[in-house]
């Protein structure tokens, strides 16, 4: 064993959804500095996306598109299945939440987010199973569902099913990926607690208040994230199957002080 390729990604292709900010360009950009041959990044935002990929360098491809959808999920799979033989690396990374007092918690509210967040992951992995069966020869092909924290435990606010689907992803992943290791598909799962992004708006605009409720005292950073990711989708996460990682600076399973906010608000 070569341990100097331990965490390299050495001419793979590798898809993240919700790629073209906050955790998903974290993990778009720690996958080309590991060596990815291409990034294909996708998300709703047709300029957003694009951005990401000038920004990112030519090994970043932008595909916009809406994944919210069947016929969506099914044009991304073309375009890809167009593009390439095989696909080493998928990340399902796209979510949304959704926020409402008990009492006025409106159906879609659900909908939007179970769909985005749980069916979406399991329909386009379905639809890129060839894609990936045919990349699990020398290495196993990854599947990595981005759930969060609030699926391992419950936060203090009112965002019902945000919480009830990312706990869901968590338990489909175990399921996923009993099925797909017998086609050398390896799915695992990342928690993320309090990242900068667009859904944690509390983390990327006051760090320090995120900051108190947090164990090691500091919101979560790309490297953080970035290296996550890697260790999964390289080989040194090939034995890895079917698990929830949470990186979260130690929310879950530390302690917190009994009067801080809560800073995870979704990943």
């Amino acid at each position: 064993m070569d341990f100097t390729k331990l965490f390299s990604l050495e001419g793979r292709v590798a898809v993240v959804t919700g790629g073209s900010r906050g955790i998903g360009e974290m993990i778009a950009e720690g996958f080309i500095a590991a060596g990815c041959a291409r990034v294909y990044v996708t998300a709703r935002k047709v300029s957003v996306v694009e951005e990401t990929a000038e920004r990112l360098g030519p090994k970043c491809i932008a595909l916009p598109g809406d994944i919210s959808t069947m016929a969506g999920m099914e044009a991304l799979a073309a375009d890809l299945a167009a593009r390439e033989a095989k696909i080493d690396i998928l990340v399902n990374n796209a979510g949304a939440a959704w926020g409402a007092e008990f009492d006025e918690f409106p159906e879609a509210g659900w909908d939007k987010v179970m769909d985005l967040n749980v069916k979406t992951p399991f329909f386009l992995t379905q639809k890129l199973h060839g894609l990936l069966k045919a990349a699990a020869t020398d290495h196993p092909a990854k599947v990595i569902n981005i759930a969060s924290i609030d699926g391992l435990r419950p936060n203090p606010w009112e965002t019902y099913s945000y919480q009830a689907s990312k706990s869901a992803l968590i338990h489909l992943t175990r399921r996923m990926a009993a099925r797909l290791i017998k086609d050398n598909i390896v799915a695992s799962c990342i928690c993320p607690g309090a990242f900068p992004s667009e859904m944690n708006k509390a983390a990327a605009r006051n760090p320090e208040a995120s900051a108190k409720g947090i164990p090691s005292r500091r919101v979560g950073t790309i490297e953080d994230m970035a290296g996550g990711a890697i260790y999964l989708a390289s080989r040194a996460g090939d034995y890895v199957v079917g698990t929830p990682l949470p990186i979260d600076g130690g929310i879950v399973n530390g302690w917190v002080p009994d009067n801080a906010v809560d800073p995870s608000g979704g990943h």
